[in-house]
């Protein structure tokens, strides 16, 4: 502020008071807003830490959903690989996952200052893993807190990818291989895609680099999380083949129904439940609004995608098919992972609708291919989650995300945020973006996987596969030393009032 030389000595005296008044205003106004800012940023954190115990809490309910669709001579094997995997695929990812993965990474908006590391392997916009952070170790330069919080919400993230090949794979896996999987998934298959979209990597840059919309957008795992998953269920099924008495010798199949359609429901909706922490609070903070509108269309596609599963089967089949109604709602809150940041409510809808009915015919795709999946893991996370990978290039509004992955190039980077071929021509852009991200999963993000149980299978003594006679008894006493229900005893015949299906020899009954 610049004072008239004019003025008189004691004018000058009280300008100067008056001035001193002013600056001090100043300096508090500062004060007060600084502190309103830090207030900000803790909120964001504590938004996130909420986000990761919601999203582990989703363990249970894949744990309660795999366990319920297999058969109980199974049970305890099966609910086990979905409480191990926790752990397995945790450590993994503490001590080198997270850093290949977020080395590079950084979010102020929750205290996360700075990046802990740097590339690995590329640069500029073409890189493809990162370093910084082995083991939680020299995060205090990033912002301590803020980066541990931020490795728990995605520590929980990747157990969610590494529990989706135990559903597919259900009922004939080793226990000792599904280890394996567990760490490799946690250290290295999660990290790699992630590393090239939410860390920062090249798909994520592609809007910079080939002018693609603003790079591979995807709010909260659709592909990164879900259909990465989803291909790892397909690798492993093809690699371990179906269940004996699955396929007859013409090719037909035969219907095993799980033990408890209770279970699996009760699973659902903790699933549904957790489903809220892993989108909305995938904002990153609770002081964007934007979190009340994906947790409305959350909840909007897993009601429309549960409706219209149930629907098609009754005009199907005549009946409603209570595995199916799960699976719909599954699918519809896999399908707006993707673009529930993005999309008006009815479009989460129209989302939630096509998501529901393609599971069930991805269902029977795979079942024609004598693919056996127990649990349409197969179909849930993968078909529907490329499903909604695509979605995102098709109904974003182009309302929010503007900037999104520092898009600074081309005509996306110009428009209001991320944007769909249904509103503008810059969105063939991004659906092209997408499309590059489905293809990369479907073609070298699938090969590893594949490759990794193939190799594992042939250098595991007998192989990845429970010896025959185990699964024909039930793989939980002689893979799990237990059993799930200790009033089943080991006999000739099937198991008494569980869901039927053929007898087989060593199956379970209770005892009159």
């Amino acid at each position: 502020m610049k004072l008239n030389k004019l003025v008189t000595g004691a004018a000058l005296a009280t300008g100067g008071t008056a001035l001193a008044v002013m600056v001090s205003g100043v300096a508090g106004a500062q004060s007060a807003s600084e502190k309103v800012d830090l207030l900000g940023s803790q909120l964001n954190l504590l938004w996130v830490v909420i986000g990761a115990v919601l999203v582990i809490f989703m363990q249970a309910g894949f744990a309660l959903v795999e366990t319920g669709f297999c058969r109980a001579k199974h049970a305890a094997h099966v609910v086990s690989t979905n409480f191990a995997i926790f752990g397995l695929g945790f450590v993994a990812y503490f001590l080198v996952g997270y850093a290949f993965m977020f080395g590079g990474f950084a979010a102020p908006v929750f205290g996360m200052t700075g990046a802990v590391g740097k590339p690995l392997i590329g640069s500029g916009h073409w890189v493809f893993l990162y370093k910084g952070g082995f083991a939680l170790g020299d995060i205090g330069k990033a912002g301590g807190a803020a980066v541990a919080g931020f490795f728990l919400y995605m520590v929980a993230f990747m157990d969610t990818t590494a529990t989706i090949p135990t559903g597919s794979m259900a009922e004939r896996w080793k226990w000792k291989s599904f280890v394996l999987w567990g760490l490799f998934c946690g250290a290295i298959y999660y990290p790699l895609f992630g590393a090239w979209t939410w860390g920062g990597g090249w798909l994520s840059q592609l809007g910079n680099s080939m002018k693609l919309g603003l790079g591979y957008v995807d709010f909260a795992g659709s592909g990164v999380v879900h259909a990465a998953g989803g291909v790892a269920a397909l690798a492993g099924s093809l690699v371990l083949g179906a269940r004996i008495g699955k396929f007859n010798k013409d090719g037909s199949a035969n219907t095993i129904p799980g033990h408890h359609v209770p279970m699996a429901m009760l699973g659902c909706f903790i699933l549904l439940f957790g489903w809220f922490g892993f989108n909305a609070a995938s904002t990153f903070a609770a002081t964007d609004v934007q979190f009340a509108m994906v947790a409305a269309n959350t909840a909007i596609a897993a009601a429309f995608g549960a409706v219209a599963a149930m629907a098609w089967m009754m005009l199907t089949t005549g009946k409603p098919d209570p595995g199916m109604m799960v699976n719909g709602m599954l699918a519809g809150l896999v399908a707006i992972t993707a673009p529930c940041a993005f999309v008006e409510p009815w479009a989460a809808a129209v989302i939630g609708i096509v998501a529901g009915i393609l599971v069930i015919l991805s269902c029977a795709f795979w079942e024609k291919l004598k693919i056996d999946d127990p649990v349409g893991a197969i179909s849930v996370h993968g078909v529907c989650g490329i499903f909604g990978v695509l979605a995102v290039g098709i109904f974003s509004n182009g309302k929010y995300g503007a900037g999104w992955n520092a898009t600074t190039e081309g005509a996306a980077a110009k428009a209001n945020g991320v944007t769909g071929i249904l509103y503008g021509s810059v969105g063939w852009g991004q659906l092209a973006a997408q499309a590059v991200g489905a293809l990369v999963l479907c073609t070298v993000i699938l090969g590893v996987a594949y490759a990794f149980f193939f190799i594992q299978n042939k250098l595991t003594k007998g192989g990845i596969r429970s010896e025959e006679e185990h699964e024909l008894m039930g793989v939980d006493l002689p893979e799990m030393g237990a059993l799930a229900y200790p009033e089943f005893h080991l006999h000739g015949g099937e198991i008494s009032g569980t869901g039927g299906g053929s007898p087989t020899e060593g199956e379970y009954r209770v005892d009159a």
